[in-house]
């Protein structure tokens, strides 16, 4: 089977079978793009309450199980496929059997924020590969994921842009992290590059949701403008590629061709390019260890005359600096401050809160003294009692 890429006809990659957690969000609808024309088999799909679009899907790709998150929107579902052979299932339970269905090859868990946990380790225990998508998972549940993914023998591969474009970076690199001296993350700087601490008082949800250059999610492109996107990705790295948070910085790059960097003891510095289109990094987690046609256009250098870049500024942004101490005190610290700055955010959506006040309420996570994360369930004890004090903290605002 073939099919056109930019440069011509090539060879497909072998077709694997796919389930897809967050399918209605951005990267849910372009990873079915991208699985389209690679010819995958979807297995199963999983949205939050998005009813109509999920019918949409499963009439296109009949996957063999669906998955509503809130239980009326389930019954709905069931109701309106009743004419398919598609089992429908809802809640966390139903997260975790479409991710550990017997059938799939390969997981893309693309739903947004804490819920994400429990079904990335549903699919590493079944097993399966997972295409990460979710980074709460790991800001939340580092080591835990790590542990259950070596034990198990299965791949992480990431698909946010900035770790896809270090896993790149470092294909061919010596084993082991003796090679490296940093990872750099870049940033888009979010709609707000270069306003004050002041001039953020009174920005507006709808100014905060005018992402410059990329396409995504309410909560993410919320994240983006506040850099809080940026401080998760750090944590983020530090499990991935196992390296302390010193050894991991971030650069502004307002043109988002440069995805992240590698540089090496050698001071040589390698970096991953190309447009900022989410299909790129998607469609390597899913074809990965191979290279195919993409859907994507070619970048043209020429085109952009100059790439810039900018430190960081914590004054004005101070979530970054949240998450390094985050992640340098650990344990259950990254858990606590993922959950304050998810309620924060939602709290901001419902115009309940300011712009500059979604970072102070994370900050309120490190307050307090957190025992040691002894288990997956003392993670999700963090989070719940986090968001609980974050509502609480807000009212005080």
């Amino acid at each position: 089977m073939t099919w056109m890429g930019t440069t011509g006809e090539i060879e497909r990659p072998p077709a694997k079978r796919l389930s897809i957690l967050g399918s209605t969000g951005s990267i849910g609808l372009q990873a079915l793009e991208v699985a389209d024309k690679l010819g995958f088999e979807i297995t199963a799909l999983a949205a939050g309450s998005r009813v109509a679009e999920l019918e949409r899907q499963i009439r296109a790709y009949r996957p063999r199980l669906a998955v509503m998150f809130h239980e009326d929107a389930a019954a709905d579902l069931k109701h309106r496929v009743r004419d398919l052979p598609v089992t429908v299932l809802s809640g966390m339970e139903g997260l975790c059997a479409a991710a550990a269905l017997e059938e799939t090859e390969v997981v893309l868990n693309a739903v947004v924020g804490m819920v994400g946990l429990l079904p990335t380790l549903s699919a590493i225990e079944a097993g399966k590969d997972v295409a990460l998508a979710n980074k709460e998972t790991l800001v939340a549940g580092g080591s835990f994921v790590m542990e259950a993914a070596a034990r198990r023998g299965v791949k992480l591969l990431p698909v946010d842009s900035e770790h896809s474009a270090i896993f790149q970076c470092l294909q061919g690199a010596p084993p082991g992290r003796r090679s490296l001296r940093r990872l750099i993350l870049t940033a888009s700087g979010g709609p707000f590059f270069g306003r004050t601490a002041a001039e953020l008082e009174n920005v507006t949800l709808e100014d905060a949701l005018r992402h410059p250059n990329w396409s995504m999610g309410a909560k993410i492109t919320i994240d983006s403008a506040t850099m809080m996107n940026k401080g998760l990705e750090l944590i983020e790295a530090r499990w991935l590629f196992d390296l302390p948070p010193e050894q991991i910085d971030i650069l502004v790059h307002r043109e988002s061709v440069v995805h992240s960097l590698v540089e090496y003891e050698d001071h040589s510095v390698i970096a991953q390019m190309g447009l900022p289109d989410m299909r790129i990094p998607i469609q390597y987690a899913l074809t990965y260890p191979e290279r195919v046609a993409s859907p994507v256009g070619r970048l043209r250098l020429e085109e952009w005359g100059k790439l810039t870049f900018f430190q960081p500024d914590d004054r004005a942004f101070p979530a970054m600096t949240i998450c390094r101490e985050a992640i340098s005190r650990g344990g259950l610290y990254p858990a606590a401050v993922n959950a304050a700055n998810e309620e924060a955010v939602a709290l901001f959506r419902e115009g309940r809160i300011g712009f500059t006040a979604i970072s102070r309420l994370a900050a309120q996570a490190l307050e307090r003294t957190l025992p040691p994360a002894g288990s997956v369930e003392d993670v999700l004890e963090a989070d719940r009692e986090a968001r609980r004090l974050t509502r609480e903290h807000s009212l005080k605002l």
